[in-house]
């Protein structure tokens, strides 16, 4: 098992290091493509459908015919809202009706971000603090004890269950997000230069993403055949 600092709930550091699952923070990225599909179908599947074009029968104008059909020298038009005209409809533009999102499995997921917190392990992001209190929600609070423990930066803090103080304490600080261990991301892993997790939510990491890696297929047993015995001559 590979070790992290730690520090206590206030900031300061602690005389013990915290040990890490190896089956959730020491997995070899061997496939970085299959890491590249999990990043880009987050950034799909937030995709919203806001862009709308007109097509040629929407924009408005273009009843009258531009000029007579033959005798002017000039290509046949029927209107001015053709596309290939300026001011006219959009040919083959976003209806508003387009799907964006990307399916994946969860087995996939899950492995995405194993390899991401391996990744982040391995660089030295990984920070665990005793537990992240925040007195009466004070963002001044929070930012004083993620300036302590050297997070400076974009941050993910990472907590066994949301509550109020911690929501209200770091909403408005920038470049921090707080999320609950079970909706981890390889997105959001991937994104910070520092992730700060707490002694529990790190139990619920390990509980919910080691399970998975340490499950391993049995193995078929193959009875060995006996030798056919040779014809007596």
């Amino acid at each position: 098992m590979a070790t992290t600092p730690t520090y206590k709930a206030d900031g300061t550091k602690a005389t013990t290091t915290a040990k890490l699952d190896a089956a959730v923070f020491g997995v070899a990225p061997e496939n970085h493509e299959m890491l590249k599909q999990v990043y880009t179908a987050y950034l799909s599947n937030g995709r919203t459908r806001n862009a709308v074009t007109l097509k040629r029968g929407e924009v408005s104008g273009g009843g009258k015919k531009p000029w007579k059909q033959k005798g002017t020298g000039r290509a046949r038009f029927g209107s001015s809202r053709n596309p290939i005209w300026r001011g006219g409809g959009i040919a083959f533009g976003p209806t508003g009706l387009e799907n964006y999102t990307k399916g994946l499995n969860v087995k996939v997921k899950r492995l995405a971000i194993r390899q991401a917190l391996s990744l982040s392990n391995d660089a030295g992001k990984v920070i665990v603090i005793e537990d992240f209190l925040v007195k009466d929600g004070k963002s001044s609070v929070a930012a004083a004890i993620l300036a302590k423990v050297g997070a400076t930066r974009r941050t993910l803090v990472v907590v066994d269950a949301l509550t109020d103080d911690t929501v209200r304490a770091t909403n408005n600080l920038t470049n921090i997000k707080l999320v609950q261990a079970t909706y981890l991301n390889a997105f959001d892993v991937m994104n910070a230069d520092t992730i700060v997790a707490t002694k529990a939510a790190l139990d619920l990491v390990s509980k919910w993403l080691a399970v998975e890696a340490k499950v391993a297929p049995k193995a078929d047993k193959v009875a060995a055949k006996p030798d056919a015995k040779k014809e007596e001559a």
